[in-house]
Parts: structure tokens; C-alpha cells; sequence
């Protein structure tokens, strides 16, 4: 039972409903035994609500969530909010001073240790000190992720879509695309939704830089997120336009190189590929030797590689099959002009879709 008598958000201390904390909370030690501290904004509303976690930066070098977070949390006025936001604007502070994806030294992914243990190592520790002071007693949350250096991501959602509390936050973002599954054993994301926490992953285009046009769209996707669950009441919710998932049994496919070389992506303008269509073509240096890497099936590209070179193995696309239904819509759009700049004639994936 709700009332709409709000209480204080309680974690080390308390931040009265109303009001706007910026703290920094320390979740383990430097060498030098200094304290690393967090960056964390509370925002209590005014009225009663859900308790919703936003997260950037559980690897260091992946900032269009940072840029998102921070403004959440500036932009936000606990006098409107009917609940609480809680914004980590990073995580893996480690990494993110050495801007780099994992915590520095001992290359642990702060993102396979959730919810991490008091007298563990390093990530572990850390994944403790913030999943217990900060997440795991909200309703539901949000991690904002990129692609990792050298790759591209097309801006989607990830998320366990047989669990309806998930489903119905991801259908909320309201993103294109949300791709199924359950996360891997000890991210955020899956030891959140274990504990009834619903959580989805934002994942959004390159790493070491803001794309204003997919922060932008992940900002909409947050107001969307809290007009359908109350915190901003009156707002509305989106509906993006044409939406698809993936099932347990959807065919997803990472295209890997066969031969090494120089690498000429040759998809586009739009991310729609159909079965047979060249997507790139990886040669020798010399020229001499050719191969022409083709789409499997009709599908979208969701992820791509931006380093021009690679070796046998080397991950070169993410392609995601399409049902009919979807690839006409997609078509439409296209036709309309919605993917107008989307890939540049450089070859730079601007997700400007």
C-alpha cells in the first residue's frame, strides 16, 4: 500500500524527500590507501514512489552513459517527482580514471561480480559497496552501457524478456530494438533481476566519447520510463515508432573474420541488411587476395567493427534476423527518410537513426 507521504531515502545517511544530494561515497582504497570514491545524486521527490537506479561507467572508457546520468540527475526537480531516482554517474571509477574498460592492474570486469562480496577482491569489493549501499533496494533500474573500443553499437536494450517486469520496463525505454536474454552470471543486471530488482542494459554506440544523438535518445527513454511508472505523472510514454525482440531461439550471429587484413565495411546507409549483401571485404596488403564477407540471412547490423584491421577470429559485425513484419516496417522508414546520416560516407556509424 502507497501513501503519498514520501520518506527519506536512507543509505549511510539520510536525503529528505523534497530535496537533492550530491555525495561521494568511498567503495574501496587506493594504494596509497586514499579512499576512491563514487559519484552518486539522490533525488527524493517530493511525493511518494518507485526508487529507480540509473548506472553508467561499470567499465571506465564507456561515457555516453556518464553524459546521460549526469543529466538525469541535474535536470530533475524533486518538487515534480513522485519517487526517488538514485544516479551512479560512475561506477568503476578505477577504470575511469585510466580510461579504460576494466578496473586497472589486475584487468577485473567490475560487471562479472555483482552483487559482489564484503571481503573479496578488488571488483568485488566494489560491486558490494554499490549494490548494497545504493541498488539493491530499489523497484528497478537502468545501466547504461557502449560498445567496447574499436566497435560500434546500434542503440538498443538488452534484457530477460520472460520476465514481465522486465518486459514491461524495457517496452517503457522504449528503444527499436531489445535483444533477449538474461545476462551474463554476475553483471548488474542479472544479480539485480534476481532479486526482483527489474533491470534492463542501455547499449549505446562507441566508447571514449558523448554521441549527443544517442544521449539524447536515452534521455527520452528515461522520461518515458518514469511517466509509465508514475514518478512523473502526466508525462508520456513513447512508443518509438516500430519495435522489435528477440527471442531465446532468434538467430544472432557474430560474423568473424576468416583472414586477416585490411577491412572495408561496404554495408549501409541503414543498418537493415538482406541475405546475400555484401557487408565487408577484407584484403592483403598487397592486394592479391580478396574475401567478401555476406549477410547470412536478412537482419540488422546491432554491432560493428570500426578498426579497419583484423585477424582470423576477429569479431567484424553483430547481425540479428529479422521477421517479415519488422523488415517491412524498417523498410518504410527508410523510404521515409528516418535513416537519413546514418552511416556517413566516411564510414563513422552515427546512430543518428
Amino acid at each position: 500500500m502507497t501513501t503519498d507521504r514520501p520518506e527519506p531515502f536512507q543509505y549511510d545517511v539520510e536525503v529528505e524527500s523534497g530535496t537533492k544530494r550530491h555525495v561521494r561515497e568511498s567503495v574501496c582504497e587506493s594504494y596509497l590507501g586514499d579512499p576512491v570514491e563514487i559519484p552518486v545524486t539522490i533525488v527524493n521527490g517530493a511525493h511518494d514512489g518507485p526508487t529507480v537506479f540509473l548506472t553508467a561507467a561499470i567499465h571506465g572508457d564507456e561515457l555516453n552513459g556518464v553524459k546521460v546520468v549526469q543529466e538525469v540527475a541535474d535536470n530533475t526537480d524533486p518538487d515534480r517527482l513522485h519517487g526517488t531516482l538514485v544516479c551512479v554517474h560512475v561506477c568503476n571509477v578505477p577504470a575511469y580514471q585510466a580510461q579504460q574498460r576494466y578496473i586497472p592492474v589486475y584487468d577485473q570486469d567490475l560487471n562479472r561480480e555483482f552483487p559482489g562480496r564484503a571481503n573479496g577482491n578488488t571488483a568485488q569489493r566494489m560491486a558490494h559497496q554499490l549494490y548494497h549501499r545504493f541498488l539493491a533496494g530499489c523497484d528497478l533500474g537502468i545501466d547504461f552501457h557502449t560498445s567496447t573500443r574499436n566497435r560500434t553499437t546500434m542503440y538498443h536494450a538488452r534484457a530477460d524478456l520472460t520476465n514481465p517486469d522486465v518486459e514491461r520496463l524495457a517496452r517503457a525505454f522504449a528503444s527499436n530494438v531489445v535483444l533477449y536474454g538474461d545476462g551474463e552470471g554476475g553483471s548488474l543486471r542479472s544479480a539485480a533481476t534476481a532479486d526482483g530488482v527489474p533491470t534492463i542494459t542501455v547499449e549505446m554506440g562507441r566508447a571514449h566519447r558523448f554521441q549527443p544523438a544517442l544521449v539524447e535518445r536515452a534521455l527520452a527513454g528515461v522520461e518515458s520510463v518514469l511517466a509509465e511508472y508514475g514518478l512523473l505523472p502526466g508525462e508520456p510514454v513513447r512508443w518509438p515508432g516500430w519495435y522489435t525482440t528477440t527471442t531465446a531461439d532468434s538467430e544472432k550471429r557474430w560474423l568473424r573474420a576468416q583472414t586477416g587484413g585490411l577491412v572495408e565495411m561496404e554495408w549501409g546507409p541503414s543498418p537493415l541488411v538482406y541475405e546475400g549483401d555484401p557487408i565487408c571485404t577484407i584484403t592483403n596488403h598487397f592486394k592479391t587476395e580478396e574475401h567478401v564477407v555476406t549477410a547470412p540471412f536478412t537482419g540488422l547490423l546491432v554491432g560493428v567493427l570500426e578498426n579497419p584491421v583484423a585477424a582470423p577470429g576477429h569479431p567484424l559485425c553483430h547481425l540479428v534476423r529479422l521477421e517479415p513484419e519488422t523488415r517491412d516496417e524498417i523498410e518504410r522508414e527508410i523510404e521515409r527518410g528516418e535513416f537519413d546520416g546514418y552511416r556517413t560516407r566516411s564510414g563513422e556509424w552515427t546512430g543518428d537513426d
